[in-house]
């Protein structure tokens, strides 16, 4: 059963295709629910199977009369590629986000993903926000983020296929246990699955729910430039969820460890980005080490500017008048 196809219909939308068990799933079952989409797909060029999975693609995109985005690149396989891969085909959706005026990314994440990203993050040590990362909509700065499939199973997917003599591929490197995510899939989540499924979908869901009861304001107050500053809370829990979200969509991802610093220090230079929280503010920024003169601190000091910001102000002319906000 597919969710949110509201959100999809009457927009114009692009589908990350692979030509897998999800994607092709995925693939027809938008169709069914006469959906209008184009496809964009990203060969690594890693496996032989590869030149067969793109060339499904394009004859789906014939077919069926979408338009068909390739992006052909060499990526060496290592210990980082799945980051280095997930990095390459973000760039290259968004690229064509921006240059055709997609409203919508559609992805075909499902259940079992959903569940090796719960495992995976509460591990790790991670909160609920971190532990429900995979959600089915999700706003970002030029275009929508969809995953109609997330309350559907892999199983469910594949009888589709079968049942309807669909044509797929099985990429072998999903079954590579020198893949974290690959771990995570043979030992624990398709176990749980195959015995739990109905109850997993129901916690999910309940836990979804309660994540928007809980919901705060993450909205910026003032941002100029990359300087920006929100609101701070008495509730520490609900300050490290406001910084973890602008890092994220920034690219930057907190450890535990990094959040647990910004929490003790307050003010603190997290890689490249100066964090401060004060009494009424939650500034964030790129760090800078520009110069300043004596007379430019005394009234960042007057202003009440916090000092790991002082520097970006100054290098990007900032007017500090600007940054006011009572």
């Amino acid at each position: 059963m597919l969710l949110h196809t509201k959100e999809l219909k009457q927009s114009k939308n692009l589908l990350a295709f692979s030509a897998g068990i999800d994607s092709t799933a995925l693939f027809f079952l938008l169709l069914g629910e006469n959906i209008t989409f184009d496809i964009a797909i990203v060969n690594y060029n890693l496996r032989e199977q590869s030149k067969k999975e793109l060339a499904y693609a394009k004859e789906l995109a014939n077919k069926h009369n979408k338009n068909i985005y390739i992006h052909d690149v060499t990526l060496a396989s290592t210990s980082n590629f799945e980051k280095s891969a997930r990095d390459i085909r973000y760039q290259f959706f968004e690229e064509l986000i921006t240059l055709h005026k997609y409203d919508n990314l559609i992805t075909a994440h499902q259940l079992n993903d959903k569940l090796e990203w719960f495992l995976m993050q509460f591990t790790k040590g991670a909160g609920l926000t971190e532990l429900m990362g995979l959600n089915t909509y999700e706003k970002k700065d030029t275009y929508h983020l969809i995953r109609p499939l997330l309350n559907c199973s892999k199983e469910y997917l594949l009888k589709y296929l079968k049942s309807n003599k669909i044509t797929y591929f099985v990429d072998e490197s999903n079954t590579d246990e020198k893949y974290t995510r690959n771990y995570f899939r043979k030992n624990f989540a398709n176990q749980l699955l195959a015995e739990y499924q109905d109850g997993i979908s129901k916690s999910f869901t309940y836990l979804n729910n309660d994540i928007q009861s809980l919901d705060i304001n993450t909205a910026s107050l003032l941002s100029i430039k990359e300087l920006s500053l929100f609101t701070s809370y008495s509730d520490d829990n609900k300050n490290i969820r406001i910084i973890d979200k602008s890092l994220k969509k920034r690219g930057y991802i907190l450890s535990a460890l990094q959040r647990s610093e910004i929490l003790k220090q307050r003010e603190i230079i997290i890689d490249l980005f100066a964090i401060s929280i004060l009494k009424s503010y939650i500034w964030i920024s790129p760090s800078s080490n520009y110069k300043m003169d004596k007379k430019f601190k005394e009234v960042c000091r007057i202003n009440k500017i916090p000092k790991k910001h002082r520097a970006y102000l100054k290098e990007n002319n900032i007017n500090l008048e600007d940054v006011r906000i009572d």
